[in-house]
């Protein structure tokens, strides 16, 4: 299924004229059956998309709050093998597209030709590689190509249009576009301004889009979707929640529920 389930996924909602809500959790934190229980509450609450994170050491693109959830999850097991049984169990109980977030060393670790058809058994649609530049990962993209798993590129306010080319030339379900200059959790995302550029992203790249980095509420969620965007990331709120809370899939059930309601009011 994988592109197939995420192209689905984006034009049923275009019908229902709903914003795509994409919940972000790190796999292992605070374990990994709590990563499961965490991701099937989520979709229970509204999610239509979840992005299952791998932790890793020195995770670049992600803020402190992120970061420190890595370490956490490694601490108790999280890992690429442990992201591909979470998603092997929710697929199990639900058809929502499921996308593996990670940087390349846990798939090089893992073997770039050997992980996309173990993403596609285990029930994953996608793959997002935060530091995979378009001009390396042949071996992983042709893998990929030839199970049918999405490759998610990272558009950045820096990308410029040469560069976009190249980033968007063998992308499949949906463009993630990177809201500032920065790393996740930032307070000062100019949402108004990604929520343009995204709108505009989409016409050239014949993909959704989807706006992530800095939105943390209802309020953040909808002033993005009202410029027309496809879709709204949230990580950094969910990760909080989950590290606050003596019940994390209640918490998250909460919190996407408000989510929910916030881009559908």
């Amino acid at each position: 299924m994988t592109t197939e389930r995420i192209d689905r996924c984006f034009a049923r909602l275009r019908e229902q004229q709903k914003t795509a809500l994409v919940v972000y959790l790190t796999i292992g934190d605070p374990s990994v059956g709590a990563s499961t229980a965490c991701a099937l509450a989520a979709l229970e609450a509204g999610a239509d998309i979840l992005e299952l994170g791998v932790p890793f050491s020195d995770p670049t693109a992600d803020g402190p709050v992120i970061a420190a959830a890595a370490h956490r999850a490694i601490e108790q097991g999280g890992s690429l093998r442990a992201a591909l049984r979470v998603a092997a169990a929710v697929r199990d109980k639900s058809d929502a597209p499921l996308v593996l977030f990670s940087y390349v060393n846990p798939i090089v670790a893992f073997g770039e030709a050997e992980l996309p058809r173990a993403a596609v058994e285990a029930g994953a649609d996608g793959l997002l590689v935060v530091d995979l530049p378009p001009e390396e990962g042949r071996e992983l993209r042709d893998a990929a190509g030839a199970v049918g798993l999405s490759i998610i590129p990272l558009v950045a306010p820096t990308t410029d249009r040469e560069r976009e080319e190249r980033v968007l030339s063998r992308a499949s379900g949906f463009v993630y576009s990177v809201s500032l200059t920065g790393v996740t959790g930032s307070k000062q995302a100019p949402l108004a301004e990604a929520g343009k550029r995204a709108h505009e992203l989409r016409a050239r790249a014949g993909l959704p889009v989807v706006v992530g980095f800095g939105i943390d509420s209802a309020e953040k969620a909808r002033s993005v979707a009202s410029a027309g965007v496809d879709g709204v990331v949230v990580g950094t709120a969910i990760v909080k929640a989950i590290a606050a809370s003596s019940d994390p899939p209640g918490a998250v059930r909460d919190l996407v529920g408000e989510l929910r309601r916030g881009l559908d009011g």
